[in-house]
């Protein structure tokens, strides 16, 4: 197993968690200033605003896949034009949506059927891709080098910019309204990127001088202009497409309500109970499989295009072991613990508990959908993703049309749609790594001892939990005492289910 997958792993998990965490830092003071019903309106736009992230994200993978094959080549010329091409691209990208998105936001929300009083979240998003496309380039070049460092310390700024201007600016606002207080967010959010890219760019700036000295741009930046976007444009599509599920969401969920008998306001709390609340919680573990993902991708195209066959095997293979150590555990934790996570982070707005009990059963599957969507994207194979996220896609519309306008199953029908069209997506491309990579991923051996360990977890957890709670009395200080002994269980357990396998690991780290 590779030393530099696991180090830039690490280095990424712990960034994306600390800024996972104040992520909810910053929903936490507005969803107790505004309620569901606030939190509604700001996360309203928020899939708009991932959408266009979706269609650029295609370019920091690009970059640092060509950066990964220029440095095991030290062609060092052409990672500066590869710089420079895609700056270009992004730039003119980056400035041309955030104009539609300010000049054309009344005619988006009454296309999309939003509430009127969304308009000031949407103002407040719309200035974001300005900064959005010139940070991901930056972080493009410093993972293609391996170096995960600036990309975490960016995604930690970001968000502690996040937190004290836009939570600074609601609490400003709110007198006026809910609708500008959840606007004032919207804009510190967006705040939070410029100042991100601003460190990047000077970080960047510092090391250009060290590393390119004395190196010339290739004169032939037409070439990585026309690779890159063969590259990045497949990879955009798949990342829309992702997208596009969350869009979903936003746009058929609070329809479908509305059809099942509920009326707006109530629409709107329930979609801001499953966006605002459950899914912030939700992508706390994610966060770690992205950084897998992102450390993986320069790794595994640099033995492939050296042809190292033997070596990318094994990495993918304990690719999809590392992803069922993180899935397993986040998944049985909050589907058994859902109502005191929830009252510990919002208390007396604790609201949706039950969404996110059911909602982290999609925990694995999107986990898995995520790491085996890099590892073809590693091999060039780009379409495929897509394609099956496409297919994921139009099962999670029917099923969001069929179950959520049933007042039986109401908010609970797009919870359903998730987990079914990521189990269908990471099957699809559990299987294309199958056929074409001739790499056979035995799912029992991948989860079995995540799985097992993850339950004795979860009865050692509950039995504390309860037998704590009777003692101190006290919420907060049970289930974080509880969260502790679970994560000592956890990797004792693991380690007696496979001390071999992590042995290894530790080995590689060394």
């Amino acid at each position: 197993m590779s030393n530099q997958i696991i180090k830039s792993t690490i280095i990424l998990s712990l960034s994306s968690i600390l800024a996972k965490f104040l992520g909810i830092l910053f929903r936490w003071p507005l969803v107790m200033l505004m309620g569901d019903e606030g939190i509604g309106y700001y996360q309203m736009t928020y899939p708009l605003y991932m959408f266009f992230i979706g269609i650029v994200s295609g370019m920091p993978i690009a970059v640092s896949k060509l950066v990964s094959e220029r440095i095991a080549y030290d062609d060092r010329s052409s990672i500066l034009s590869i710089v420079r091409s895609s700056l270009k691209i992004m730039i003119i990208l980056g400035l041309g949506t955030s104009f539609i998105l300010f000049t054309c936001s009344n005619f988006i929300i009454d296309f999309l059927k939003w509430d009127s009083k969304v308009y000031w979240s949407l103002i407040g998003v719309s200035i974001a891709p300005i900064s959005v496309c010139a940070l991901g380039v930056f972080r493009g070049v410093f993972q293609g080098m391996e170096n995960m460092i600036p990309t975490g310390v960016s995604q930690v700024i970001e968000q502690i910019v996040r937190v004290i201007f836009g939570v600074s600016l609601a609490f400003i606002f709110f007198p006026m309204g809910i609708e500008y207080a959840a606007g004032g967010a919207a804009f510190g959010a967006s705040f939070g990127g410029f100042i991100s890219t601003l460190f990047i760019i000077i970080v960047y700036i510092k090391f250009k001088k060290k590393y390119f000295y004395n190196v010339k741009v290739n004169k032939d930046g037409n070439l990585y202009l026309n690779r890159i976007l063969k590259i990045a444009i497949p990879l955009s599509l798949g990342a829309t497409v992702s997208t596009i599920m969350i869009l979903i969401d936003s746009i058929l969920v609070p329809q479908m309500l509305l059809s099942a008998g509920y009326g707006h306001k109530e629409a709107t709390i329930l979609y801001g109970q499953l966006t605002g609340k459950v899914s912030v919680l939700i992508n706390v573990p994610l966060a770690l499989s992205i950084a897998l993902g992102t450390s993986i991708i320069p790794a595994l195209s640099k033995l492939f295009v050296l042809k190292k066959y033997d070596q990318f095997k094994e990495k993918v293979i304990t690719s999809f072991k590392l992803s069922s150590y993180i899935a397993f555990p986040c998944f049985i934790g909050l589907y058994f613990l859902s109502a005191p996570i929830m009252n510990v982070i919002f208390p007396q707005n604790s609201d949706g508990f039950d969404i996110l009990k059911y909602a982290s059963v999609s925990i694995p599957f999107i986990i898995f959908s995520q790491v085996s969507t890099s590892i073809l994207q590693s091999t060039n194979n780009y379409i495929r993703p897509v394609i099956n996220l496409l297919i994921g896609c139009f099962l999670k519309v029917v099923i969001t049309l069929c179950l959520t306008g049933n007042s039986k199953f109401n908010i609970y029908g797009a919870v359903l749609a998730t987990i079914f069209s990521y189990i269908l997506t990471s099957y699809l491309n559990i299987r294309a790594i199958k056929n074409k990579l001739k790499i056979n991923v035995n799912i029992i051996d991948v989860v079995l001892s995540p799985l097992l360990s993850s339950l004795l977890m979860i009865v050692i957890v509950l039995i504390s939990f309860n037998y704590l709670y009777n003692i101190f009395d006290n919420l907060i200080l049970s289930l974080g005492s509880c969260i502790i002994i679970g994560g000592i269980v956890y990797i004792l357990s693991v380690v007696i289910f496979k001390r071999k396998e992590i042995n290894n690991i530790f080995l590689s780290i060394k």
